[in-house]
């Protein structure tokens, strides 16, 4: 990788041997190689025993970086990658196996298939909450289809990007996997400007992903956009209260609430909203104890700028629980906050960040009234134990993914599509959704030259009636 500050750099910014690394991967993926399934297969698992190998060196880079536990780690990075590569490769062929579909009637006795082609070169860039999992999940996926990739790691999280710099050049030459560091609002402006990649996968913020749409659509490039929201919680009257609090209190303090799909505020029935606060209160001590900041379990808020955003949300509202933060460690303890204004950041802004707004309603149209001021979250979820319930409000709540029961928990699952809808994003991955991410769908038709019938060709007058009853 090219890092001095002396090097020569093209009109777009970018070093000079960065460009011709970029038409070194267009011109090795031209010449067809990885292609084949055995070139694939052989990629994951390669990629797979490197994980098993750097995991201690993963771990200690995910706590120093975020302080994750190595049990979070591996359940959410890590081991979350291992998982997915296993899916990849178990249904690997059958992905790649052309597909045979119908034919009409007009193109008959032809066969029809969709074969999935790779796209080329594709650029994979990564945020700095779950810097490994979404960095290497992508990866996975764009190497299943075939492609050659580009990786720009959050510089962010410095001590993983460090890790997995190490391991992508031991394992893949720079052909086949390009790992670019710097600073992200410099680097990727370069390489989108100066050279056309075949697709950008960009996990992130919604200013962000705009500007790399913009880039994009100045040379059609197709994207990828997994972003963010305000992911709304709603709890109804009739739920298991006991269990909704808990569900929802570990994915909204897991990493210290820095999760794309965390529940981002609540909306509970007014008629258990006390109940529901209590058994809040009661799951987050038995998670963290009275002092998270010496929890094993508990995480700390990336950098000093995310910490005093966050840190501003505070005087927002009124806090039912938590609000003890230290800025030297960067820590905000897991809080509960009502009586906030509609109109104010923390209820406009994507909270990322331990920070839980609690909201009573009273009848769904006005819990609804609130959701419909942030449309089109990553996701949603509902707590309820009636199937007339669940069913409407999975309907009335367009989202990227939810959960009935649960949170957050549907992005672990690979048969399940993960992405937005609307301002949280565009496009879907996980499983098989990530191949076909990746992929190119080539329709392909052959006929046979046996049958050749003279309709088919001038003149066509008097045919009308008979292209009638063919094409319907």
């Amino acid at each position: 990788m090219l890092t001095s500050s002396a090097a020569i750099h093209n009109e777009n910014g970018i070093h000079a041997g960065l460009a011709n690394q970029l038409s070194a991967m267009r011109s090795v993926f031209q010449s067809g190689k990885n292609r084949s399934y055995e070139d694939r297969k052989q990629r994951l698992q390669r990629l797979r025993d490197l994980v098993l190998k750097y995991e201690n060196e993963l771990q200690q880079a995910l706590y120093a970086d975020l302080h994750k536990s190595p049990e979070e780690a591996w359940v959410t990075e890590t081991g979350f990658v291992i998982a997915e590569i296993n899916h990849i490769l178990k249904h690997l062929k059958s992905w790649m196996r052309p597909k045979r579909v119908g034919t009409n009637l007009l193109n008959l006795p032809s066969v029809s298939h969709i074969h999935k082609e790779p796209l080329g070169v594709v650029l994979i860039v990564a945020p700095w909450n779950y810097p490994f999992q979404l960095l290497i999940s992508p990866l996975a996926g764009a190497l299943a289809a075939g492609n050659s990739v580009v990786l720009k790691p959050s510089e962010h999280a410095p001590a993983t990007a460090a890790v997995m710099r190490e391991m992508i050049s031991e394992a893949f030459d720079e052909s086949e996997v390009l790992y670019v560091g710097g600073e992200g609002a410099e680097v990727i402006p370069g390489m989108m400007k100066s050279f056309r990649f075949d697709h950008v996968f960009f996990t992130g913020g919604t200013a962000v992903g705009k500007i790399i749409y913009e880039l994009a659509a100045s040379k059609l490039v197709p994207v990828t956009l997994e972003l963010g929201g305000k992911s709304p919680v709603v709890v109804e009257a009739d739920a298991n209260i006991t269990v909704a609090a808990k569900r929802i209190a570990v994915t909204k303090f897991s990493n210290a609430g820095q999760m794309c799909i965390a529940p981002d505020y609540l909306l509970v029935h007014s008629s258990v909203k006390d109940k529901l606060v209590d058994a809040l209160k009661s799951a987050i001590l038995s998670f963290y104890t009275e002092d998270a900041s010496n929890s094993y379990n508990y995480g700390r808020i990336i950098n000093d700028r995310q910490f005093q955003r966050l840190q501003s949300y505070l005087s927002q509202g009124n806090i039912l629980f938590g609000g003890q933060t230290n800025r030297d460690e960067k820590y905000i303890a897991p809080t509960l906050i009502e009586g906030v204004d509609h109109d104010s950041p923390i209820m406009k802004d994507e909270i990322f960040g331990p920070i839980l707004p609690v909201i009573s309603y009273d009848n769904m149209d006005e819990a609804l009234s609130t959701i419909q001021a942030n449309p089109d979250p990553l996701a949603f979820y509902v707590f309820t134990q009636s199937k007339e319930k669940e069913q409407a409000w999975i309907s009335a709540v367009p989202s990227g993914g939810a959960c009935v029961n649960n949170a957050s928990w549907h992005a672990t699952n690979p048969h399940l599509p993960f992405g937005g809808r609307g301002n949280s994003g565009i496009g879907a991955y996980h499983g098989n959704k990530s191949f076909d991410c990746f992929s190119h769908s080539k329709a392909v038709m052959k006929t046979p030259a046996w049958f050749d019938p003279a309709i088919k060709y001038p003149p066509f007058k008097g045919k009308l009636n008979l292209f009638k009853k063919i094409i319907r």
